[in-house]
């Protein structure tokens, strides 16, 4: 384990940080922007009245802890075969207090019943330039992401041809919904492309107070990986306000007042750390066991029990692994986390060049495990990228926060025959933990923890794991975000 300069300190919490309170953004922003759900009742969506409310430009503020941060521009266009969606989306993120500017835009085609023909989404920020297209056939969403320095293609078969929606949800009242009433959702979201199903549930009419004026509107939640958006509509359908995890905050407003933007905004990335109750050990880093007392909502999607952690009731402990002798043997599987997936390329030849420069031919598996991690450790810069996390074109940019490391490592690590998993949860540093991502590996039969943000192996006990998997699962992190509790309990 090194010790941190001040320098590194700061980039190691951009790495901690960033990508999950990013990530959210981007999942409740694209949540209205570009989210496919078909419902599982049949939707009449022809009416009038709906495509007319449809037709109309609008705009939402962002709003983060009350202040402005950003807008979205919606407008649906009639065609000769049915509908064109365009929106935009403009924010300003304060990350240690400094400003970010980030680019967001969305075009799709629609057919006349609103089904999605195919899209285009990209994204632009002072850290990434990110690009995708796909098309539907039937149910089969078929895509391709430009990431700067790689095209990944891939495929997401869905149970139904998917709908596409907007801040206008006029067929939501079409249901003759009761208060109370619950309904699922099949969801395909862009940004993690993975596929969801969603319970949605009517909350009836709730008085509220938007723009100084008290209005009587249809409230309805929305509950996907553990996370609940709450929205408000018109009697129109029209979406007037909408809440997000992390103090996330949409409202529907003239274009003159959504575009005036706060440039001094609240900083995001304290808004995702986990304040904790007792004090953290000196000797954390090194402790062989560490005892917490956790606190979060039951609906979040999240395993804490399993390898290195034992929970009981509410108490978790974990306990820092021993490292076996170096002639230990890497395990047989479990197939997924031997894989070469789209954005953990690890039969690519140019990892596989990177493995064959750093490694002997028998070399033993703890070993393997050792090199390739240093190199990690030792090859990336260490800081924020706000863009899908794939192993390739963390190679070709030699840089990254956590997520960036922890693919990167397991392409290498897979190539070289090492069972190797991404996981993430939150690790601590100075008087809170913090969102984070780092890898499990497997030898004799025992998986072990490491992460080469922080060049550690075993990773030490303040490493707290909630998931495990890519980025579909990553995102289920964001059903802690503000209702986490941590309490250090005694050792």
């Amino acid at each position: 384990m090194i010790e941190q300069t001040p320098k590194s300190t700061t980039r190691r919490i951009l790495a901690i940080t960033l990508r999950v309170g990013v990530i959210i953004l981007w999942v409740v922003l694209f949540g209205r922007l570009l989210q496919r759900d078909y419902f599982v009742r049949s939707l009449d969506l022809r009416e009038e009245a709906v495509i007319k409310q449809a037709r109309e430009e609008s705009f939402s503020g962002i709003y983060f802890q009350e202040a402005r941060i950003g807008y979205v521009k919606n407008r649906l266009s009639p065609t000769e075969s049915g509908f064109t969606l365009t929106q935009e989306a403009y924010m300003i993120l304060n990350i240690l207090e400094q400003n970010h500017p980030v680019n967001l835009s969305v075009s799709a085609e629609l057919t006349p019943e609103m089904l999605l023909r195919n899209f285009k989404f990209s994204l632009h920020s002072p850290f990434t330039t990110m690009k995708a297209e796909g098309e539907v056939n039937g149910s089969v969403v078929s895509f391709r992401l430009n990431t700067g320095k790689d095209t990944i293609t891939d495929s997401i078969k869905l149970t139904s041809p998917p709908f596409i929606s907007s801040n206008s949800r006029g067929y939501l009242l079409k249901q003759n919904l009761v208060e109370g009433e619950k309904f699922k959702v099949p969801y395909f979201d862009p940004i993690t492309l993975a596929g969801k199903d969603t319970i949605m549930e009517y909350r009836g009419y709730d008085k509220i107070v938007v723009g100084g004026r008290i209005s009587r509107l249809h409230h309805f939640t929305q509950t996907f990986y553990g996370m609940e958006i709450n929205s408000w509509l018109d009697e129109t359908g029209k979406v007037i306000k909408e809440e997000s995890p992390a103090g996330f905050v949409f409202l529907s407003e003239p274009e003159f007042m959504a575009t005036d933007i706060d440039r001094s905004g609240k900083e995001i990335l304290s808004s995702v750390s986990v304040p904790i109750t007792g004090t953290m050990p000196e000797d954390y880093q090194t402790a062989t066991q560490a005892r917490y007392r956790l606190t979060y909502p039951s609906e979040a999607e999240v395993s804490v029990n399993q390898d290195r952690q034992s929970l009981t009731g509410d108490l978790l402990t974990i306990t820092r692994e021993t490292l076996p002798e170096h002639t230990a043997l890497t395990c047989t599987g479990p197939a997924e986390s031997l894989a070469s997936t789209p954005y953990i390329q690890s039969k690519n030849i140019q990892i596989s060049n990177i493995t064959g420069q750093l490694l002997g031919e028998d070399e033993p598996g703890l070993n393997r495990v050792r090199i390739l991690a240093e190199w990690v450790y030792n090859n990336l810069d260490r800081r924020p990228v706000l863009g899908i996390p794939d192993a390739l074109t963390t190679l070709e940019t030699r840089q990254g926060d956590c997520n960036e490391h922890a693919a990167l490592f397991a392409a290498l690590a897979r190539n070289a025959g090492v069972p190797t998993r991404v996981v993430a949860g939150v690790t601590f540093h100075a008087g809170a933990f913090y969102y984070h991502a780092w890898n499990e590996v497997c030898l004799d039969n025992q998986w072990l923890s490491l992460d080469t943000t922080l060049n550690q192996l075993p990773a030490d006990v303040s490493h707290i794991k909630f998931v495990q998997g890519e980025t579909g699962e990553m995102i289920k992190i964001g059903g802690l975000l503000g209702r986490l509790k941590i309490e250090i309990a005694p050792q």
